[in-house]
């Protein structure tokens, strides 16, 4: 690990990545670039499902009006027009109405317990979602944690007998890559995989590069972001930014995702995740004991602030629509780039 601060490391040459590869892999970058699975994630509406009064069919409106391949939207977001407010015939209308767009949905849950993931499922079902999101928020020892989770994970096929959903475990900044595939392992279910996001591996006290080469063999889908990595009692913590003002090397990790796979892509999902404001603190620590404990937390949440709430909420919008642009200007980068070296 290092203790240079982080708008002092080096970046990674991706550039020089790409000429490295094979003309062979130099094609199918390109040509995965071009077509990159890009998802609306209402995060990045975050304050405006809050506050705001968006609701999950204005996230669809977002999506179908920005071409995109479909919806990420946590069970809670938009509040009494949530997914989990609905009941069952609300939750097939919606499914109609994202079916209608031409859009794939994704759920997202908070939780690994089997009260909230059994509930999850239920609803990811019930709107026609083909993919559900989960993590552990426990508070304990992380040896207890990862048991604790192993053991909800494997409810999995109770829950879901049919195998109608693909699952992923999100590296939530308390756990490592180790840890994460430990319980993969564990659990041993073919539908259960791994969601890699930009930063937040940061607060588990691991490098974004390595920590994605570890966890490659897993990785089924990604939250994109940005941030602003902060020292934080000899940790790390992170500051979420607008998409290519922080410190992660986007570029870089974009290229060794869309590299994932032979036959076909192995990422199906990239949820545009922009955050801006969103803070973490450090969660593992250099100092931590062999198995240190974990306090409780909440769900993830960004602070309004003391400004002026309209003007707040444009920013958020107007932040997610450039991530957009930013997002897609960098994956034609990246093809033109393996396109070039491959001329």
């Amino acid at each position: 690990m290092t203790d240079m601060p982080w708008n002092a490391m080096p970046r990674p040459d991706w550039r020089a990545r790409i000429a490295a590869l094979a003309a062979e892999s130099r094609g199918r970058l390109a040509a995965r670039a071009r077509s990159a699975p890009l998802f609306a994630h209402a995060y990045a509406f975050h304050l405006n499902m809050r506050f705001g009064g968006m609701t999950p069919l204005h996230l669809i409106e977002f999506a179908h009006a920005q071409q995109l391949c479909g919806i990420k939207i946590h069970i809670e977001d938009g509040e009494e027009a949530s997914l989990s407010r609905m009941p069952d015939a609300a939750l097939q209308a919606f499914a109609g109405a994202v079916g209608r767009h031409g859009l794939e949905l994704h759920v997202e849950t908070s939780t690994t317990e089997a009260a909230g993931l059994s509930d999850a499922v239920r609803i990811a079902l019930a709107a026609g979602a083909t993919s559900l999101r989960c993590y552990p928020r426990y508070e304990g020892r992380i040896s207890e944690i990862v048991e604790w989770t192993i053991a909800d994970l494997r409810r999995l096929v109770d829950f879901d007998p049919q195998a109608r959903l693909r699952y992923t475990l999100e590296q939530h900044e308390d756990l490592t890559s180790g840890e994460l595939i430990r319980i993969l392992r564990a659990v041993d279910n073919p539908r259960l995989g791994l969601l890699f996001d930009f930063g937040n591996m940061i607060n588990a006290y691991e490098l974004p590069l390595p920590a994605l080469a570890l966890q490659a063999p897993y990785i089924a889908e990604v939250h994109v972001k940005d941030c602003l990595v902060q020292p934080d009692r000899g940790g790390w913590a992170h500051l979420a930014c607008l998409s290519g003002e922080g410190h992660l090397p986007m570029a870089a990790m974009f290229v060794e995702l869309l590299l994932l796979g032979e036959d076909r892509p192995q990422v199906l999902a990239f949820g545009l995740e922009e955050e801006e404001g969103y803070f973490a603190p450090a969660l593992r620590l250099p100092s931590d004991e062999p198995d240190p404990f974990i306090a409780a937390r909440p769900a993830s949440f960004t602070d309004i602030g003391p400004g002026n709430l309209t003007a707040r909420l444009r920013q958020e919008a107007a932040a997610a629509q450039r991530q957009v642009e930013t997002v897609r200007t960098l994956l034609r980068e990246i093809a033109t780039e393996a396109e070039r070296n491959q001329a």
